[in-house]
């Protein structure tokens, strides 16, 4: 039996790198090791890193009924609950991504657009001009106002701003490097006083979960179809059963949505912008392409932009949000790509050391978004949203809001970086995000090419 080459160090030092340095952690295990090598991150499993899209590909498509996926995710549980897509498996699983994605997809997607850049108007306006702020935060702002009316529908209140804040706080325990060390060691989630990080925690997602069911009862007894919030079509939704969401899988769902659907947004629209402002070349065609645009464009036309496009993609490529896909538990022994592992073994293909691949992308470490405009990837190649059964559902949804908050920002405001070094990744608990924020300087609104997407900003 063939089993993958081993790192050989004490699991509490491979934990400690993955949590500290996970890029340098990945190339340097992939240089010695190869495509596929284990890591040991204590209870029990091995972990398996794999980078060559073959054998991805093997994984990918293969019976899903073979992995357990959800119970891999157990570190998810704290905050999303034990009913989140994210957490369940077989038939389970089937019905909560039938019951979800919906409202991700066709029409109801498309009447968010005019939301979408109305919110990114409202927050861009009130930036200072002509002094340094840091653009993490205030892309925050955007996406959290997006899916808390994508979701529920709120857009003010003293609800919107509990949820604002509490949200807030939660990122800032969770996102942390300590924050996500708690999500490896549950024994640190515990209240052990007035100052322990357990403590402020579990008050944190008592009070989410006291917004949350006061919003699913209200909105359950004063039930309204007519409104389009995502919060409405689950409640309406019903499974093969005729059976609806109990007020627990609801809850959450709706926390997974929150959480998923704007942390790794705002990071990936913030690295955006850092490339077209850092590559004046990337900045100019791409300004080039806005400006192409009738003087009061569709959302389509914008979103089909092959340049804009290109951009997301190569965002996504270079620092991929997520490091790599969902894992999966073996429940059975398969045979990949010329080793035999073992049930129990947790595999996990590699979305970063895949994208990093020179074969596949000459000059990886270089920003160029004209190679997605060559080639196109096979989705073993190219997976930012990670494969099979488990991709993320918002993925249409992520790029349609990355698209709209980038040209509605390019033509209305002049923007430039108000450091010209590179910007380092670092760990944002699940994620991969720009340190430090990316700073920006607003200079106030571009002219040259501020009318085509000025209608969708005021509608």
């Amino acid at each position: 039996m063939t089993l993958p080459p081993t790192y050989n160090a004490p699991p509490f030092l491979q934990i400690a790198r993955w949590i500290l340095e996970p890029l340098e952690f990945m190339r340097s295990c992939q240089h010695r090791y190869g495509d596929c090598f284990r890591a040991e991150f204590g209870a029990g499993r091995h972990f398996y890193f794999l980078s060559d899209p073959k054998v991805i590909e093997q994984v990918l498509t293969a019976n899903p009924a073979n992995f357990d996926s959800g119970r891999a995710n157990w570190i998810l549980r704290p905050t999303v609950g034990d009913n989140s897509l994210l957490l369940l498996d077989g038939d389970r699983h089937q019905r909560h991504r039938q019951l979800l994605m919906p409202p991700f997809h066709g029409e109801r997607m498309k009447a968010y657009g005019e939301l979408i850049c109305r919110l990114t108007e409202q927050v861009a306006s009130q930036w200072p001009l002509n002094q340094p702020f840091a653009t993490r935060p205030e892309i925050q702002k955007i996406s959290l106002s997006i899916i808390l009316q994508a979701v529920f529908g709120l857009t003010e209140g003293p609800r919107c701003d509990r949820l604002r804040s509490l949200m807030d706080a939660l990122l800032k325990l969770t996102t942390s490097r300590f924050g996500f060390v708690m999500a490896f060691f549950p024994i640190l989630q515990r209240d052990y006083g007035a100052w322990s990080p357990g403590r402020r925690f579990n008050q944190v997602m008592h009070q989410i979960d006291e917004e949350l069911y006061a919003e699913i009862r209200e909105r359950r007894h004063a039930f309204d179809p007519t409104r389009s919030d995502i919060l409405t079509l689950l409640l309406a939704a019903r499974d093969e059963t005729g059976q609806p969401m109990t007020d627990v899988e609801l809850r959450d769902e709706l926390m997974t949505l929150l959480l998923a659907g704007h942390e790794t947004t705002a990071t990936a629209i913030t690295w955006a912008i850092y490339w077209i402002h850092y590559l004046p070349a990337v900045k100019a065609k791409l300004l080039t392409e806005l400006a192409s645009l009738e003087k009061q464009p569709d959302l389509g036309a914008i979103v089909r932009l092959p340049y804009l496009n290109a951009i997301c993609y190569e965002t996504l490529r270079i620092y991929p949000i997520a490091l790599i896909t969902l894992p999966r538990i073996l429940k059975v022994p398969m045979e990949i790509g010329g080793y035999q592992f073992e049930p129990e073994s947790l595999l996990a293909p590699c979305i970063y050391l895949v994208h990093q691949r020179p074969d596949l992308y000459p000059e990886p470490t270089t920003f160029r978004p004209e190679r997605f405009l060559e080639r196109q990837f096979s989705p073993y190649e190219y997976f930012p949203f990670g494969g099979s059964n488990r991709r993320c559902i918002g993925a249409a949804f992520a790029l349609y809001e990355m698209k709209l908050v980038l040209a509605t920002l390019l033509t209305r405001y002049e923007l430039t970086l108000a450091e010209t070094k590179p910007v380092v990744p670092i760990r944002r608990g699940v994620t991969t995000a720009p340190k430090g924020g990316v700073k920006l300087i607003a200079k106030g609104q571009h002219s040259a090419v501020s009318t085509p997407i000025a209608s969708l900003c005021q509608t």
